[in-house]
């Protein structure tokens, strides 16, 4: 018989079942009781009775003496202890019975289960990847979105084009004007650079003007000493005549 010891607690600590038997010896102990049909400890076994009784029939069959009415009496007791030995049999059957088409329909139940699980999670990453994809739509829909706000917030065709033009015809102006802004710089570079050339020509013919005025001043001056030698040497004569 299987004896389970009582739950013990202690300061909320989680209940645990101690058992008398192991796993192995309950079973042990199991089939033993559906072998013999003893369902408690207490009494005589079923098969033991029946053993008994049918000892005691082939016992007195095998008298001599004139016992038929005993050896009836015998006889029927066994097959009534037999009939009671049987019954508790075809109830097993039938529990066994029931329990094996209880195990199919649980396997098929299983089986549909695991089925179900497969395609749920089959679903289930369909559903990720629609999931994904939902995402992704949105995650469009979200930048078309800004950019119709953007081109909204922006003026019309019409003045764009507009301002394009009036700055096209702005850039076409300044660079006309960069244009002859460089012209009249290319021209004022080549006056300075002729006026340099004036000018150091004009230095060129001061300074030879400037030479040739000091070169006549001093063959001026050395013909007013010769002059003056000339008139020295005149009075000296007259003075000695």
């Amino acid at each position: 018989m299987l004896i389970k010891g009582r739950k013990v607690t202690s300061r909320g600590e989680e209940m645990t079942a101690h058992y008398a038997f192991s796993p192995l010896e309950d079973d042990t102990i199991i089939k033993h009781r559906l072998l013999t049909r003893t369902t408690t400890t207490r009494g005589e076994p079923p098969l033991k009775k029946l053993q008994k009784k049918f000892i005691s029939f082939a016992l007195e069959v095998d008298k001599d003496s004139d016992n038929y009415s005993d050896c009836e009496r015998l006889y029927k007791a066994f097959l009534q202890e037999m009939n009671t030995f049987e019954l508790p049999l075809l109830k097993s059957k039938a529990v066994i019975d029931a329990n094996l088409r209880e195990k199919e329909n649980f396997n098929e139940l299983q089986e549909e289960i695991r089925r179900q699980i497969l395609q749920t999670q089959a679903d289930i990453e369909d559903l990720k990847k629609q999931l994904e994809e939902s995402k992704i739509e949105r995650q469009h829909k979200e930048e078309c979105e800004a950019i119709r706000r953007l081109i909204a917030m922006q003026p019309p065709r019409s003045e764009t084009q507009k301002i394009i033009s009036d700055l096209e015809k702005e850039i076409a102006s300044l660079e006309a004007e960069n244009t002859a802004g460089s012209r009249t710089l290319e021209l004022r570079k080549k006056q300075f650079a002729l006026l340099l050339h004036v000018v150091d020509e004009l230095q060129n013919t001061i300074e030879e003007e400037q030479k040739s005025l000091a070169e006549e001043l001093r063959t001026a001056m050395e013909e007013q000493k010769i002059n003056l030698e000339d008139v020295s040497g005149g009075s000296e004569a007259m003075a000695v005549d």
